[in-house]
Formats: structure tokens, C-alpha cells, sequence
């Protein structure tokens, strides 16, 4: 995570003060709606956040890095009442919408604030309606050509309330000759260009004799905007390359892209992963563009989780509030595409830091015009010469930079992923194959059944200790297995690992061998081992796991009051705890399931103690490197939750 600037900071805290939630009057809210312009407490962001970007783009205040022109325009928004478009028919006292009640902070998150946040947002139950007429067509471009009026002024609510109402962000004016976006910037209505722009508006759409609204606004000195406009322009590639590696490219000095470079890029590429890459490239670019936009919406959901985690108070580790699984459904698609989207979030780290990186190469060079490399010269084009393009391309003023992203082997020489990937380390034990692209272009393809494991995984993330407690009780009527063997468990850390304290001491269990050496999970496709149909008894992986989630509770703590120096214990309580919990299963599970989830059990717990490492004083200098850190450490943390969970689940099922 990036430090706001001490404008924004300031700017943030102008907006809190004495302010409240727009949908329940809670004081002090700490998230914004973008694109409703309103202020919002963390129990109604939480529905907001269920109903999509497609309906509510949230942000934190103080804990996400704003453009200060896009945190301008939410003040100006919010403190000029955006929020009476919203309830405009609550307001109005000649409505019969008017004598409904709005909740108040007191009234339950479920059902009273969900139900009455999804009819102000999702199905826009209190906005002002317009008269019926036959020609809804002519009633759009009539708004369409006052939105195209208004945006030479200051006036942002007037726009709002016409796009609330259906007016179009890129509407072309048939005489004028131009959008909505070319008038903002010529009039250098910074706050204007903002909101059309979060609407969808194109900076880079040409009018009638081919400029954009960024030459609009160079030809009229507005350079800071055009400069902005710019920036969103790229704002989709921009997002993906901060994602992984921190750093955003330098359009003002000609350079539009970053593309980052995985660690273990010398590694040859599988025939499975050369395949997927040149399907990839092969598509056309209206599918291109939807699965990059897909991309970007998971990018956003998992980047807002960890900012989430590390704003909650934890005194309850899991929550039905606190996690978005995966996207929401979005009616205006395709229920294939909606089932790749929420596909997306089932990717582990790796695997999504890889088709990020594909985006990034493939958007590149259909920017430039490239033809699809050969079969021949397409063998890793972009990993084996260090993401490099061969020919006049590697001349050019925009030439992207190469970070290096780290794989779990490469955990000492490059840990770049502490300030990459904000809400995973890169984890190749979980994955089969170096890209699983494949997966995600092939449910494009296919009508799975999966509403039922959608529901069973919005079940899963239930209160974790409420269930726990239940399963106990079920637990008592069963007999304990023993299932801990007489072989030596020897979890050894690398030295490469240890801090001077004696960080990461070699931790010898008794154990049944589950784990190799190097706390790596060894090769479950080794034929000569027999898979072991036997589990642990649920009433000892409960135990196990309350003692797991008790650790977990006190490192969420720490991280949330900033108490940096309680990481490294805290981290190597729960390693030996997680290891304890892996000793209780068999060396080979017959259930992938259960082998999946022991893989992120452990390897989350060993990414863990790196992240935490990093954590002491002396390595980390910097207060927005400590951020990054911190943001890894609870994104590790709750990885170990989930994979505890579902052990638990488990068991319980197969023993009952």
C-alpha cells in the first residue's frame, strides 16, 4: 500500500469531520462510495462492496492512496448533498416513499441496512423518476445533451443527479461534435472530468476533426488535467503493474507501461502454459478487453480485502461482513462470463500475479499494433529475454520497466511480492502449472453447475469461532483417532531465513512426515506412496484450529495497533501450531481437497514468517514499506484461517 500524500491526508480528514454515514448516519465513516459520492460506515461498506463495482465503488479514506482530484470530487460531491439523489423520494414529503423509515446505527447490519442499501443503490428504489414517455431513446439523449451543457460549470450534483437519471457519460452531441469530456476539459472543470470519467466517459475518444479531451485540454493550459487524463487513460494497465510490483509508469516522460518479470522466469514454460498463452493472444480485442476488465475488478476486490482486514477490529476473525469471496454477479453479462469472473478468485497467488503479467504484455503490444508472435518465436517471448521485445519495439521512448517478481524459491534473493502482490505471496506449491489462464478461458466456454458451491462458499466464510463451538458438540459423540505416528517431523528453516534473535528455529515434532524438510509440501503425484484414506478426528483438528485462530487473533491485533515487534513471536506461535495441525493428517490424503488445503495451511504459515521477518526495524525504513508488509501479513494470516476452516469442514462431513 501506497502513504497518502499529506494533502490527501488532510483531505481525508476534512471529509470525517463531523461527518456521518449516508445510509445510516453512523459518525466518523471511514469508506467512500466513488461513484454515488457519499460516505459510508465500515457495516454498510461491507453490503456495498457486495453489490459490486457495477453498483458502488468503495475506497477507504485514509488507508487507500487517492488522486487528490478524484478525493476532490467525492468532497465536493458529498458536501453538496449527493446523497439526496439517492433518496430523493425519502425526502420528498408528497411521495409515498416518504413515510418509509431509514435505518438508523442501531438497526441490525442483516436485514435492515442490507435491504434498505441494495434498494437505494441496486435497484435505485429512491431516486427521482422521470415521467414515462413512448420514446426512451429520446428521453437518454435529451439528458445526454443537458449533462453535455452542464459540465462547463462547478455544478457536480446537477451532473450527478442527470447520470443517476440515465444521462450518458460519452454521449457524442450530433451538432457539437463532441463528448460531454472534450467541454470538461476545455473548461478545465478538473472535478467535472473526474466524475464523467468514473462513469466511463473515454479520455481519449476523438471528437469530430479527430482531438481528444486530452488535446482539449493542453490547447486551453489546462496541463495538470491533461496530465490526469492521461493517467486514466492508462488507469487499467496502470492498476494491474501497482499490483504486483508497486510502482506505476511515468507518462510524462513517455513511458506507458511497467511489465513485470517473475523470479523464476529462466524456468521453461510447459506446454500447457504455452498453449494458454498463445489462446490468450489470440483473442479478439472486444474479449481481450473483457477479461482484462474482469481482471481488474479482482485485482480491485483483493487489494480492498486487505485493506479491509487491516481496518477491522478482529475480535472476531472471520465475520459474514468481513470477507467478499468473489465478484458479485453483474446482471448486464453474460452468465458464463459472470461465472469466469468469480472463477478468478479461486486463482492462488502465482497464478494470478502470471495472467496479470500476460495482460500486461498482450495489452502492450495490441497498443503498438504487433502481430501474434510465431509458435516458434512465442517460446517465451516475454519471460526468457527478461520481458524484453525483440525488434524496433525495444527502442522505444515508452520501453516498460522489469521488476522481478519472486517465487517461493527465490524468497532471500528477491522479495519484491512484500510491496508486489498486497494480498498474496506468490505460492507455486499451489499451483499445477505455471499460468492457469487455460482454466479461466475455458469456463468462457462452459455452463458449469456452480450456484451450488457459490452458496457453499458464502456459507463457509460464516463466523469462524461461532462454528467452531457448534462442531465441538458434534465432536463429543465421536471417538479420538490417533493419528500421529512415530516418525520425526522436521520443519527446518532455511538459514538464509534466520534473524539474529534465532528467528525461524528448527521446530522437531513427532509426526507422521506430512511435511518435507524444508517445510515444502513434497510431491503428492509420487506413485510409489499409497494415498491414505484415513482423517484426523474433527474434535482434535477443532482443537488444532482454535488454537490456530487464538495466535491469529493476537497477530490481527498487533498489526492493527501497529505494534510491529509482536509479528516475529506471534508468527512462529502459529507456525508451530499450523504444523501441529498437519501432523494430524495422513502423509498422502486420498481427498485433492484436503491435500489443496494443507498446501495452504502450511505454506501460508512459512510465507508468514518471512513477512513478519521483514517487519523488524532494521529492514524496514520506510513507514510505506511497513504498510506493505503489514498487508502481507494479514492477507498470510488469513490464508491460514480459510485453510483451517476447511480442514475442519472436512472432517466433519467425511466423519459424520
Amino acid at each position: 500500500m501506497v502513504i497518502p500524500t499529506l494533502t490527501e491526508t488532510r483531505m481525508s480528514k476534512r471529509l470525517r469531520n463531523s461527518e456521518v454515514c449516508a445510509d445510516c448516519s453512523t459518525s466518523d465513516p471511514r469508506w467512500a462510495s466513488v461513484n454515488r459520492g457519499v460516505l459510508i460506515c465500515d457495516e454498510c461498506c461491507s453490503v456495498h462492496r457486495s453489490l459490486g463495482r457495477h453498483n458502488s465503488q468503495v475506497r477507504h479514506l485514509s488507508n487507500t492512496s487517492w488522486p487528490p482530484t478524484q478525493l476532490q470530487m467525492v468532497q465536493t460531491l458529498y458536501n453538496n448533498g449527493a446523497n439526496a439523489i439517492w433518496e430523493h423520494t425519502l425526502l420528498d414529503p408528497s411521495s409515498i416513499m416518504s413515510s418509509k423509515r431509514k435505518p438508523n446505527h442501531q438497526d441490525k447490519l442483516h436485514p435492515n441496512k442490507a435491504d434498505f442499501i441494495k434498494a437505494k443503490y441496486q435497484m435505485l428504489a429512491y431516486v427521482h423518476r422521470l415521467p414515462c414517455r413512448d420514446d426512451d431513446s429520446t428521453a437518454a439523449a435529451d439528458l445526454s445533451k443537458q449533462l453535455h451543457s452542464s459540465v462547463r460549470t462547478g455544478n457536480l450534483e446537477t451532473c450527478l443527479r442527470l447520470l443517476s437519471l440515465g444521462a450518458q457519460a460519452n454521449y457524442f452531441h450530433p451538432e457539437k461534435g463532441n463528448t460531454p469530456l472534450h467541454i470538461a476539459a476545455k473548461a478545465g472543470q478538473v472535478c467535472q472530468a473526474e466524475l464523467l470519467c468514473v462513469y466511463g466517459a473515454d479520455p481519449g475518444a476523438p471528437d469530430s476533426s479527430g482531438k481528444t479531451p486530452i488535446n482539449y485540454a493542453r490547447q486551453a493550459g489546462h496541463q495538470d488535467l491533461a496530465d490526469r487524463l492521461v493517467e486514466i487513460q492508462y488507469e487499467l494497465t496502470d492498476r494491474l503493474a501497482f499490483y504486483l510490483c508497486g510502482r506505476k509508469p511515468d507518462h510524462k516522460s513517455g513511458q506507458h507501461f511497467i511489465i513485470p518479470q517473475m523470479a523464476d522466469s529462466s524456468v521453461e514454460l510447459t506446454e500447457f502454459a504455452k498453449a494458454a498463452k498463445r489462446k490468450l493472444q489470440s483473442l479478439s480485442d472486444h474479449l481481450f478487453e473483457e477479461l482484462a476488465m474482469d481482471v481488474y475488478d479482482e485485482v480491485d476486490r483483493r487489494e480492498t480485502d486487505a485493506v479491509w482486514l487491516a481496518t477491522q477490529n478482529h475480535s472476531t476473525l472471520v465475520t459474514e461482513t468481513t470477507v467478499v469471496p468473489f465478484l458479485p454477479v453483474n446482471p448486464e453479462y453474460s452468465s458464463t462470463r459472470n461465472q469466469g469472473r468469480q472463477k478468478l478468485a479461486r486463482f492462488n497467488a502465482h497464478e494470478f500475479a502470471t495472467l496479470v503479467i500476460d495482460i500486461l504484455s498482450d495489452a502492450k503490444r495490441r497498443q503498438h499494433g504487433n502481430p501474434v508472435p510465431s509458435p516458434k518465436d512465442n517460446v517465451d517471448v516475454f519471460f526468457k529475454s527478461g520481458g524484453s521485445r525483440h525488434g524496433s519495439e525495444s527502442q522505444e521512448i515508452d520501453q516498460p520497466d522489469y521488476d522481478s517478481v519472486a517465487s517461493d524459491e527465490d524468497t532471500d534473493t528477491d522479495l519484491r511480492m512484500g510491496k508486489a502482490d498486497r494480498t498474496k505471496s506468490l505460492d507455486s506449491d499451489l499451483s499445477d502449472g505455471p499460468v492457469s489462464v487455460q482454466e479461466f478461458l475455458e469456463v468462457k466456454n462452459a455452463l458449469s453447475a456452480s450456484e451450488a458451491k457459490i452458496q457453499e462458499l458464502m456459507k463457509a466464510n460464516s463466523n469462524l469461532n461461532e462454528e467452531l463451538r457448534l462442531m465441538q458438540k458434534k465432536a463429543s459423540k465421536f471417538d479420538k483417532q490417533s493419528s500421529v505416528s512415530d516418525g520425526d517431523y522436521d520443519n527446518t528453516v532455511n538459514e538464509s531465513d534466520l534473524d539474529d534473535s534465532g528467528f525461524g528455529r528448527r521446530c522437531r515434532l513427532r509426526s507422521s512426515g506430512w511435511m518435507g524438510e524444508s517445510g515444502s509440501i513434497p510431491e503428492l503425484e509420487d506413485h510409489e506412496c499409497e494415498l491414505d484414506p484415513s482423517l484426523p478426528s474433527t474434535e482434535d483438528v477443532i482443537r488444532k484450529t482454535e488454537q490456530i485462530t487464538k495466535n491469529i487473533q493476537e497477530l490481527l491485533r498487533a498489526a492493527q495497533e501497529n505494534k510491529h515487534e509482536s509479528f516475529v513471536p506471534c508468527a512462529e506461535r502459529i507456525h508451530v501450531a499450523v504444523n501441529e495441525m498437519a501432523a494430524l493428517f495422513p502423509k498422502r490424503p486420498r481427498s485433492e481437497t484436503v491435500r489443496n488445503s494443507l498446501r495452504l495451511l502450511t505454506s501460508s504459515a512459512n510465507r508468514l514468517q518471512t513477512e513478519c521477518k521483514k517487519a523488524s526495524p532494521l529492514e524496514s525504513s520506510q513507514a510505506s514499506d511497513m504498510q506493505l508488509v503489514t498487508q502481507q501479513v494479514i492477507q498470510c494470516a488469513y490464508d491460514i484461517a480459510k485453510a483451517a476452516k476447511q480442514l475442519v469442514t472436512i472432517t466433519t462431513k467425511e466423519n459424520n
